[in-house]
């Protein structure tokens, strides 16, 4: 029986610096015609200087970008608690403080047809404390989403797979999908759960290939091999573009395929 027209929405793994900014503008717009995506999704957590958002920088990637995901890293930049405030476009971890500006979830327009509702998650295992628990958070934020809005998508940015993995399952058969974000690594379980969510542990990065997590190797080798303060400089060059593909009937919300991709953006005058 069929559940009507099925529509793909794109996914990219958090964005680091203004290499992985330059290569989103620039990949972004061939590969929604290359997987028919009518809608963006990214996690910008590391867009700045790779270190928190900027204003600047978000109206750097909106051309191509329906909306931005946060993480731990949301407010590295001391103005963005501010700018934040003005837009319409970004979800920071909906586990975060009432106190702390912006909203931790809203409701978007597909341009191809129906509404996507993005929450935003951080997660607490190997990460900060302050966080409120995200699996009472997002309990509360289903039942005040509109039950028009099929298409529910949640960015768990999180260190631990198990905690992870225990979003999705929690939230099968209530969401489009769990997509994992924060450790920068792609992983290779990308499948769909029996109550019809897509789940991938972690999205991964755009940012430099040949690089640790998006920072120039030689500064990372020297912070682990000193222990002391060290300058962590983003790699601008050889970027590499992780992202999912999760394609979901527009009448159910419910995810019929997800699959995890690489690209790759070799500017010239970088």
């Amino acid at each position: 029986m069929s559940s009507g027209p099925v529509l793909n929405l794109i996914f990219v793994g958090d964005i680091v610096g203004k290499g992985g900014r330059n290569a989103v503008k620039a990949l972004i717009p061939e590969l929604k015609k290359r997987h028919n995506a009518s809608f963006v999704i990214a996690n910008g957590e590391n867009c700045a200087n790779g270190a928190g958002f900027s204003l600047s920088c978000i109206q750097d990637m909106e051309s191509v970008v329906d909306v931005f995901t946060g993480g731990d890293h949301t407010w590295d930049q001391k103005n963005f608690e501010q700018e934040i405030r003005s837009l319409k476009n970004m979800v920071r971890p909906a586990n975060f403080s009432t106190m702390q500006p912006g909203k931790g979830w809203s409701v978007f327009r597909n341009p191809a047809s129906g509404e996507v509702a993005v929450i935003s998650l951080v997660g607490k295992v190997f990460m900060k404390d302050s966080a409120y628990c995200p699996f009472e958070t997002v309990e509360k934020i289903l039942k005040e989403i509109p039950p028009s809005v099929k298409c529910i998508i949640v960015d768990i940015h999180a260190e631990a797979t198990s905690e992870k993995a225990a979003m999705a399952w929690f939230l099968d058969g209530k969401v489009t999908a769990v997509l994992g974000t924060h450790t920068h690594v792609q992983t290779a379980d990308a499948r769909i759960l029996p109550g019809g969510t897509a789940f991938l542990s972690d999205v991964g990065m755009t940012g430099g290939q040949d690089s640790i997590l998006g920072r120039d190797i030689c500064d990372v080798v020297k912070k682990f091999r000193t222990g002391m303060p060290t300058r962590l400089n983003v790699t601008e060059k050889n970027i590499r573009l992780d992202y999912a593909v999760v394609s979901y009937e527009l009448m159910t919300g419910h995810a019929v395929s997800v699959r995890a991709y690489s690209e790759f953006y070799h500017p010239e005058n970088m």
